[in-house]
């Protein structure tokens, strides 16, 4: 793992320490889910709803939750970079690490079900689930669109999550995802 990873790891974490009390708990993960339905106009109980929230349950319970090194119920930051260090380690094992959840955050994000997230949908995602702010989204996504098509489609989207959980190139644009990252 590198610095820059750290970084990296570090910006996710303060995204998804939504109360930001320095540790992430299972209700923080809930809360991102709230704040995307929300900011979706999504009915709770509702199929779409339904189906976040249990994608970001088995996510708390199948990412998160095991970093909690000491059993108190909350990860904080050092647990998680160290549970990161880990796990994530072969971008071989992508598939079975990363792929499950981008693949439900993709089919949630591209509202219209066109096969691609537009800028609108991803600064809606990552404003509403990680706080990240909108000028930052849009340099963002423009870097991400490496086709400037407009749109991420399915394989960009996971070449991005790849990038940035796995990547050491400083000069890659998926390290700003989750907010810019600054050394």
């Amino acid at each position: 793992m590198t610095a820059l990873q750290d970084l990296k790891y570090g910006q996710w974490f303060r995204g998804a320490d939504v109360d930001g009390d320095g540790f992430i708990t299972q209700q923080d993960v809930r809360a991102m889910s709230e704040r995307y339905l929300a900011a979706r106009d999504t009915a709770p109980d509702s199929a779409t709803a339904r189906r976040l929230i249990e994608g970001m349950d088995g996510f708390w319970t199948n990412v998160i939750a095991p970093m909690d090194q000491d059993g108190d119920g909350k990860v904080d930051l050092r647990e998680m970079t160290e549970g990161f260090r880990s796990v994530l380690t072969d971008a071989a094992l992508y598939p079975q690490q990363i792929a499950p959840v981008t693949d439900c955050f993709f089919d949630l994000v591209d509202l219209n079900a066109d096969g691609k997230i537009d800028q609108a949908e991803f600064q809606q995602m990552f404003d509403s689930v990680a706080g990240v702010p909108g000028e930052d989204c849009a340099t963002v996504f423009a870097a991400l669109d490496r086709d400037g098509s407009g749109g991420l489609d399915r394989a960009e989207f996971h070449q991005v999550l790849t990038e940035f959980f796995y990547g050491n190139d400083p000069d890659a644009p998926a390290n700003h995802l989750f907010g810019r990252v600054t050394a």
